[in-house]
């Protein structure tokens, strides 16, 4: 306690504050790279002209509140006032639109990842680049906005992501992190930057249409991991901080996509290893040894913080349904007399799913809040089905909707492991979906086919990755790699635990995909038919 006091004191510590689908939060991390205190905010998506998206102002008051309540906590805990710290790094949701003009004024509405209303860019994009632009990338939302005739495409002066809109406004500088930067536009990892091919046939193509603008005047600069990206103005520092305690002048790290910082978190960013975040979302990331054999649609190809080609698997929905009927039991709950938390009624679902058969006894569940590109669909309908004979407990409900949350992700990654005969000596899992002890987890590598490991400072996810690499910035010696400074000064001797599949939960697994897959029929069905 006292050494973590000192280093406050001192400003030996880097803060970490990632923008998350449900919650902003901050993480200040010591000398140690361990989380030295945390503060955090809740807010939601709201879904506004046929559109996903958050407002800015959300956004400021959001970051306000959680820089608040880690000061909060760092005086709570320690004693003493947080002021100046030795590294900042903003990271959040990739992918998304965020268009300004030339006077810094927003141009449309902020498109979050989750949006699936670019089918048509994306497969114009794809064919031409023969590489996948999946539909929530920053390109594929810049060229549907083209393609529909809107106005404000005409006076687009920046675009970027919700990290480099925040980082931009802290310091001023248009620059967005490689890992992130893959989310908008394909990376030539040879070279660390957007791929110069693909960015001379974007600008023949839209050539036509008269802008004043081409590719690289809009979108934002490329770093790599350990390069400069600017530092906190005074300006910067009340947007952030507004009672002044905090300084100008602080170098911050590139801003990075959530993607990023869940392999920096997971220490899952060299090669032949691979992770899988599990929240609102989830996706699956193998860190490549070779490029794959083919194009798929069902697969990104991203990169590491530090440029390394990543094959990326994601999906739109995990967690929300599990989520919505937490939320239906604890009120049933409340009606007969008993008060439950969340956390409870989450933890009673996920442990009593372990009791359910392996095949969920014929229960069938479908998690699609919103639509998923993996299956083929542009929106998404909550379903619940059975046969009339079937197994109908509750840990069998359970069960089934934990298959649910994992089902679409084991779709893509059959393409890596299968096709593509990817190879990786561990996977990782994170989020929220691995919060209950041993649960997810021995799902999840029933579900995979391989062995699934969970770090003791699992939960602490992206907001945790990000202040590593706020701290890789300034403490990494010359030459050193990420890839080296993770293994050897933050992760040496960290303990996790590694769950391998059992067969019979393999086989069940297996048996209710195959259910999924047959009855994506009548998901489709409710998208057409439930308006």
């Amino acid at each position: 306690m006292q050494d973590i006091k000192r280093a406050i004191e001192e400003g030996r510590v880097a803060l970490g504050i990632e923008l998350g689908s449900t919650r902003i939060k901050a993480v200040l991390i010591g000398p140690d790279h361990k989380p030295a205190a945390s503060g955090s905010y809740d807010w939601e998506n709201r879904f506004e002209n046929g559109l996903w998206t958050y407002h800015l102002d959300d956004v400021w008051s959001g970051l306000q509140d959680c820089f608040r309540k880690l000061a909060a906590k760092v005086t709570e805990t320690y004693g003493v006032k947080l002021g100046a710290v030795e590294a900042i790094g903003i990271s959040a949701m990739m992918h998304g639109y965020l268009a300004f003009d030339s006077q810094d004024r927003q141009l449309a509405q902020f498109r979050t990842w989750r949006n699936t209303t670019t089918e048509q860019a994306a497969s114009e994009l794809t064919k031409l680049f023969q590489f996948n632009i999946p539909q929530r990338w920053s390109v594929a939302h810049l060229y549907q906005a083209i393609l529909n005739g809107e106005e404000h495409v005409k006076d687009v002066a920046f675009l970027t992501t919700l990290s480099g809109y925040v980082h931009w406004k802290l310091t001023g500088q248009k620059v967005i992190g490689i890992g992130d930067a893959s989310g908008m536009f394909p990376i030539d990892s040879t070279v660390n930057d957007y791929d110069s091919t693909m960015v001379k046939q974007f600008d023949e193509l839209v050539a036509g249409n008269g802008y004043p603008w081409k590719f690289r005047d809009i979108f934002p600069k490329v770093l790599t991991a350990g390069e400069a990206a600017g530092t906190l103005t005074e300006e910067g520092a009340r947007l952030l901080d507004p009672s002044g305690a905090l300084p100008a002048g602080i170098p911050l790290c590139p801003p990075e996509g959530d993607a990023g910082t869940g392999m920096t978190a997971t220490n899952s960013v060299a090669e032949r290893r691979g992770n899988i975040s599990a929240g609102t979302s989830i996706f699956a990331m193998a860190v490549l040894e070779k490029p794959l054999s083919a194009v798929y649609t069902e697969i990104d190809m991203v990169t590491t913080p530090s440029g390394k080609p990543v094959a990326m698997v994601h999906c739109n929905n995990c967690t929300s349904d599990i989520d919505a009927w937490a939320g239906l039991f604890r009120e049933f709950a409340a009606v007969m007399g008993v008060q439950y938390t969340m956390p409870q009624v989450l933890d009673a679902m996920f442990y009593q799913a372990l009791e359910g058969d392996a095949d969920c006894g014929g229960l069938l569940a479908y998690n699609y809040f919103s639509g998923e590109p993996i299956t083929g669909l542009e929106e998404g309908r909550p379903l619940f089905a059975r046969l009339p004979d079937a197994q109908f407990s509750f840990a069998n409900f359970a069960r089934a909707h934990l298959y649910s949350a994992m089902a679409t992700l084991k779709i893509g990654m059959d393409i890596l492991f299968g096709k593509e005969n990817v190879q990786l000596d561990m996977l990782l899992g994170h989020g929220g979906f691995f919060k209950a002890k041993g649960v997810g987890q021995k799902l999840m590598a029933a579900a995979m086919g391989t062995p699934v490991s969970v770090m003791e400072t699992a939960g602490e996810g992206g907001p945790w990755g990000i202040a590593l690499l706020a701290a890789y910035l300034v403490r990494r010696e010359d030459g050193e790699t990420l890839e080296d400074y993770l293994e050897n000064k933050v992760f040496a001797g960290s303990k996790g635990e590694s769950v391998s599949p059992d067969p019979e939960d393999i086989k069940g697994f297996e048996k209710f995909l195959s259910r999924y897959v047959s009855g994506l029929a009548a998901e489709r069905a409710m998208v057409e038919t439930l308006k």
